[in-house]
């Protein structure tokens, strides 16, 4: 059966955007489809404080994600003294809640996104993630209390799996969040890499249908 891999960053905000298109392909899938989600790492193991012109910059990344999807985002949280933009925590956060309850990751991905960008929390910090990640799994029917969440999180396993999954996104060659692969009898299309609107998705997954149709023996 086919399966969708998505590579992204809780912290991107451009994931943050592609979010809702994401979820209206999944909705809109006959017979739904697997997701998988492989954290991709934007600003891992940042040590140093944001500056002026990362801010600027990154500002200017949100106006145009608002502008674009009409997503709402807190501005003043990345006014905070001395903040460091590392979305280590974040994706390690993730890899936690895929650990925990795989078939949630997707709806953690998405609180964690909603917690920074819509009501900006520090999504950098352990206890912040653990009351995020253990409401989220809690709604969504899997009973989780924050320590739970933090001995997993704060894990070797974790932390290697999060290692790993950097890795791996680098050594398919991606260097752009949100991209979306399709995998197929052990092969790998790319769907998209950087965001499109959800009817453009349908267009590009048809097109890797109609070519492996096209190129499949009769």
């Amino acid at each position: 059966m086919p399966s969708l891999i998505y590579i992204a960053d809780p912290m991107c905000s451009w994931c943050y955007g592609f979010g809702p298109e994401l979820a209206a392909l999944l909705e809109g899938l006959p017979g739904g489809m697997p997701l998988e989600i492989m954290v991709g790492g934007l600003r891992p193991y940042t040590t140093k404080p944001m500056d002026a012109a990362l801010k600027a910059s990154l500002l200017e990344h949100w106006r145009k994600v608002s502008g674009q999807t009409g997503l709402p985002f807190d501005y003043d949280a990345l006014s905070r003294d001395g903040f460091v933009y590392n979305t280590e925590p974040a994706c390690r956060a993730v890899v936690a809640a895929r650990m925990l309850a795989p078939q949630l990751s997707l709806f953690v991905f998405h609180a964690l996104q909603r917690a920074f960008y819509a009501e900006g929390q520090d999504v950098t910090q352990g206890n912040v993630l653990a009351e995020i990640v253990s409401a989220a799994l809690t709604e969504a029917g899997h009973p989780t209390d924050a320590a739970t969440f933090l001995t997993v999180w704060n894990s070797d396993a974790a932390i290697t799996a999060t290692r790993d999954d950097f890795l791996q996104a680098e050594r398919w060659g991606i260097t752009g969040f949100p991209t979306l692969v399709l995998e197929h009898n052990g092969k790998l299309d790319l769907v998209t890499s950087g965001f499109v609107q959800m009817p453009k998705l349908i267009g590009l997954l048809q097109e890797i249908v109609d070519r492996e149709q096209a190129t499949s023996p009769s």
